[in-house]
């Protein structure tokens, strides 16, 4: 069975990511955190910032 979406990001969390939002906003940092939406906590030089689960488009490592 494929990985679903959320068993990717456990495998994600703790390491480095970029993150591209609907819009062409582009976040890189340490993914810190996730819940069952898909919202996101990345960290990036000393700043979190939260991301909400329906304005990302992709996750790349």
């Amino acid at each position: 069975m494929p990985d679903r979406p959320l068993d990717v990001l456990e495998e994600t969390l703790e390491t480095a990511v970029t993150v591209t939002l609907k819009g062409g906003e582009v976040h890189e940092g340490v993914l810190a955190g996730y819940d069952q939406h898909m919202n996101l906590v990345i960290e990036a030089d000393d700043n979190v910032t939260i991301i909400r689960g329906d304005n990302v488009v992709s996750i790349r490592p």
